[in-house]
């Protein structure tokens, strides 16, 4: 499915931009934002947010596409295939850039070869929630109860090989522990699950689970991250309870097809650090809960491999193939 809306347009044509697009110099046309998930949901929004600035640093149209299917599988494929010339460019998250490469049999691409990442855009906290109703007020008491009832506890995610999932396997090998795994169609039926009971814990992208976690549906017992999110002071961190294998970050990143020219690709960094030091977009991000990031596309690649190596060493863990 694929929805194709302008972010913004152009900002008109100023002698300076016309100047330079008559010149010949990056970019001479509008840019393709290609985002792989569906409309509305996290990636798409800080998608959008760095498309408005680009188009602002830029001086030319960016255009959002959504392609979603197979946990984003299908809008990376398209990225991949592109034209190299800087043209289309796509979002990239841990679940495309690390999760799928390590879980699934026959991608049809490989991301350490057939992309060129640009930058990191912003990293969103995880969290780890559970009922109410679960006696259990600290992450102490949860491992005991979990430990003094193997099989019984069980935890929801958006479906099989997905963040959700692997964080649950890797909580159950970090702290010895015998959880169920529930996958659901997305994490919308999870979180209803979650606060209706039928299951008891939840590991989720910290601003879609934020809202029951404020209203009391659901009981936050960590976060991810380097500190504490400033919404939730009360909430430790993984680290801080000494489970550091559970400190997983959400990242959103900008990537290219691998051939994309290494100017087309300076130009680009160059531009999004620089939207994204605007104060709107802190803003924007910050309504997502997220931090914005802005590394260069060398330490892009890097945090990408480290993420893939984790992922790999968790699925082989849990025995997680897909596909």
């Amino acid at each position: 499915m694929s929805s194709r809306r302008s972010v913004l347009l152009g900002l008109g044509a100023s002698a300076l931009a016309g100047g330079a697009r008559a010149q010949g110099a990056y970019p001479a046309k509008r840019i393709t934002l290609i985002v792989p998930f569906a409309a509305g949901g996290s990636t798409d929004v800080i998608a959008r947010v760095a498309a408005r600035g680009l188009a602002e640093e830029l001086k030319q149209q960016v255009v959002v596409e959504n392609h979603a299917g197979a946990g984003g599988s299908l809008g990376t494929a398209l990225i991949v295939k592109a034209p190299p010339d800087g043209t289309t460019i796509g979002m990239g998250t841990v679940s495309t850039l690390a999760i799928n490469p390590a879980a699934y049999r026959n991608l049809p691409y490989d991301v350490t070869k057939d992309l060129a990442p640009i930058t990191t855009i912003a990293a969103v906290p995880n969290i780890m929630s559970i009922h109410p109703a679960v006696p259990a007020k600290t992450m102490a008491e949860f491992i005991a109860l979990a430990k003094a009832q193997p099989g019984k506890l069980s935890y929801g995610s958006s479906g099989n090989g997905s963040v959700a999932h692997l964080m649950g396997e890797q909580f159950k090998l970090a702290t010895g522990t015998d959880l169920v795994h529930v996958p659901y169609r997305g994490m919308g039926p999870a979180i209803s699950d979650a606060i209706g009971g039928q299951i008891a814990v939840l590991f989720d992208n910290l601003p879609t689970s934020l809202p029951q976690v404020q209203a009391g549906k659901l009981r936050a017992l960590a976060v991810s991250g380097a500190a504490r999110v400033a919404v939730l002071p009360q909430v430790p961190t993984f680290a801080e309870l000494g489970l550091s294998d559970l400190d997983w970050t959400a990242f959103f990143g900008l990537v290219a097809p691998a051939a994309t020219p290494p100017a087309a690709i300076a130009r680009l960094h160059a531009a999004t650090v620089t939207a994204l030091a605007a104060p709107e977009a802190a803003r924007a991000l910050a309504l997502q809960q997220a931090r914005p990031v802005g590394n260069t596309p060398a330490e892009f690649r890097a945090a990408i491999a480290r993420e893939l190596a984790r992922m790999r060493r968790a699925v082989e863990a849990a025995h997680i193939r897909i596909g």
